[in-house]
């Protein structure tokens, strides 16, 4: 096997691609305005309900869910990679982001925050915790108050999930800085007798 060694006194995340989901997190500040954006580093916390994701202390919407203790999560689609991007636009000097204007948004029904529309999955996240210090970000972890999933990507168990991806596929964050689009997925071969 032919390896580099990399040099770990510096992050190492941007010398080889990984992949992540990439999801939009929602959050409404002390203006009563809501804020919308992109984070890669996200999932499941647990094998219950709740839902974590990374953030930087002075990003917003650490704050934001900080003092309100709550956030959404939408799941956009593939097609909604530019919309997914927009929300990343910086902050101009009234400290506003204009591009949140332009996404189409809907409202959450549990907790006080909005999607984008169109994305595929919904979470009314409440938080859990914040775990702060992590090399100069945090861990938010929040616990699944409510969900939805549009009836295309439901699993059933009439239907195949290697034509469920087919037919509706997933967005993938390549990081550092490209997506994918996932259309095509194999069983995974785990051992007899394996549980989690």
């Amino acid at each position: 096997m032919n390896t580099t060694k990399l040099d770990v006194s510096s992050p190492i995340w941007e010398r080889f691609f990984s992949v992540f989901p990439l999801v939009l997190i929602g959050s409404r500040d002390a203006e009563n305005s809501y804020d919308l954006a992109p984070k890669h580093m996200a999932m499941p916390f647990s094998w219950n309900n709740h839902f974590g994701f990374v953030c930087a202390p002075h990003h917003r919407t650490y704050q934001n869910i900080r003092d309100r203790h709550e956030f959404t999560v939408s799941y956009p689609r593939p097609s909604q990679i530019v919309i997914t991007s927009l929300a990343a636009d910086p902050r101009s000097v009234d400290d506003t982001k204009p591009a949140l204007k332009a996404l189409p948004i809907f409202k959450a029904e549990k907790i006080d925050g909005v999607f984008v529309q169109d994305a595929y999955l919904f979470l009314e996240c409440r938080l859990e915790k914040i775990i702060d210090d992590i090399g100069g970000n945090s861990l938010i972890i929040g616990e699944v108050a409510a969900a939805q999933v549009d009836n295309e990507f439901l699993r059933i168990a009439e239907r195949d999930d290697q034509e469920l991806i087919h037919a509706s596929p997933l967005l993938a964050y390549l990081y550092p800085g490209r997506f994918g689009k996932i259309t095509q997925s194999y069983s995974f071969p785990f051992p007899k007798g394996f549980s989690r």
